[in-house]
């Protein structure tokens, strides 16, 4: 790790690494419960669209990328609201046009297919302190909106026609989800890749699962697990010359197969707790355990 610091780059790609390990599960606990698990991965296709735009008129291809992804997630939400029937295919088109137009216009703009495969699957290494400052802003505003609008959004995920009759916003919440999912996406596409970057958002989620009590418990131990995953993914890339974004993908998953093998023996451990004839109680982890723990949070204070 000391040696790995001497480097500039690596220095900001840690802290890099850091912002995206809390924000990215943060906003990925409410994609899961709204089961929306994919979101980040059309979101990424869709942001390409804005990379090409950026690379075609000279300008920041991370800002083009930010201004259609949360209208691309805007578009998103208004299909699902108004087409259930058609929702599926109309996301298919636009993930796929997304795909598609980015590299028509990154092709027009000049772009090689080398800056292309960074914005893909991440580059560290050409990230700069400009861009620190970028995403350490968005990310900031990503967690201030988890913080300010947590409880409504989590509402929303759990029945959205509770939270309509409950007086929320509920188009609104739905809007906010997905263009905070966007920015998201947008500010871990250069360390984790377009391509990857749903996985730090689900990933982590499914691994806290497993052995969180609790909406709020299940996202502070996703939180904790994106940061280690991220920070150890940099660390083993840099160490053994490996690319980071897939790094960091695979440290994850392998947490997840961990937080399965531990889920299992806890909930073992309190079976074998509970006296004879008494119900065992319901098992950390387990979705419908977190929504009503998660539900007792969130109206009760």
């Amino acid at each position: 790790m000391s040696e790995m610091l001497q480097y500039p780059f690596m220095r900001v790609g840690l802290v890099m690494a850091v912002l995206i390990g809390l924000a990215a599960p943060a906003v990925g606990t409410f994609l899961v419960q709204r089961r929306l698990s994919l979101l980040g991965d059309g979101i990424g296709h869709i942001a390409l669209t804005g990379i090409g735009l950026g690379l075609l008129t000279s300008t920041s291809p991370v800002l083009g990328a930010l201004v259609v992804s949360v209208l691309g997630a805007a578009a998103i939400e208004i299909l699902r609201a108004r087409s259930r029937s058609g929702a599926d295919v109309a996301l298919a088109l636009l993930f796929y046009g997304g795909l598609a137009g980015g590299v028509i216009l990154t092709s027009a703009g000049g772009g090689s297919g080398t800056a292309l495969h960074a914005y893909l699957f991440g580059s560290i290494t050409s990230v700069t302190v400009t861009d620190l400052y970028l995403v350490a802003g968005l990310a900031a505003a990503v967690l201030a909106i988890v913080a300010v609008f947590g409880r409504e959004m989590f509402l929303l995920c759990q029945d959205e026609e509770l939270a309509r009759a409950s007086g929320l916003p509920v188009r609104f919440l739905s809007v906010l989800i997905a263009a905070t999912a966007a920015v998201t996406v947008v500010i871990s596409m250069r360390a984790i890749g377009l391509l990857l970057v749903s996985a730090l958002m689900i990933v982590p989620v499914a691994a806290a699962q497993q052995l969180a009590r609790g909406f709020r418990g299940t996202m502070l131990v996703a939180m904790a697990a994106g940061v280690l995953s991220a920070v150890s993914g940099l660390a083993g890339s840099f160490q053994y010359d490996l690319p980071p974004g897939p790094s960091i993908v695979l440290l994850a998953l392998a947490l997840f197969a961990v937080a399965v093998a531990g889920g299992s023996a806890m909930r073992r451990r309190r079976a074998r707790a509970v006296p004879a004839g008494a119900t065992a109680p319901a098992a950390a982890g387990q979705g419908a355990d977190t929504r009503v723990d998660a539900e007792a949070e969130v109206l009760g204070g």
